[in-house]
């Protein structure tokens, strides 16, 4: 649905004025938009191995490497090359450390209370 901005104005005065005035923005780092919700503990995606290279230097040889594997096509490989070149490393998301997976996984399991017991 299209609409032009002053029959917006016209229609929702306020949130005009709080759209024009940006006082409310809200920064977004990193859209994936080629990856498949997939199961990280079993089955990375080109994704979870970026977020673990410390360098773009690293970032770049798990590209090449994954598209060599067939795992990624030559165009996501290009799109994945020109974000790490444009907006850095850490657009991929957090710097994932050792542990990040027992961390987010086990513990999340292990709960001092089940309901039933």
């Amino acid at each position: 649905m299209e609409i032009d901005y002053e029959k917006f104005k016209k229609l929702f005065p306020h949130l005009a004025k709080e759209i024009s005035e940006k006082k409310m923005c809200i920064s977004i780092n990193g859209v994936r938009w080629h990856e498949k919700e997939e199961d990280e503990l079993r089955n990375p995606g080109v994704i979870s191995f970026l977020r673990r290279c410390r360098t773009e230097k690293e970032a770049l040889e798990v590209i090449e490497w994954m598209e060599k594997r067939g795992e990624i096509s030559k165009e996501y490989a290009e799109d994945l090359r020109k974000q790490l070149k444009t907006r850095g490393l850490r657009s991929f998301g957090p710097f994932k450390e050792d542990g990040y997976y027992f961390k987010k996984y086990y513990f999340k399991k292990q709960t001092p209370f089940q309901l039933g017991d």
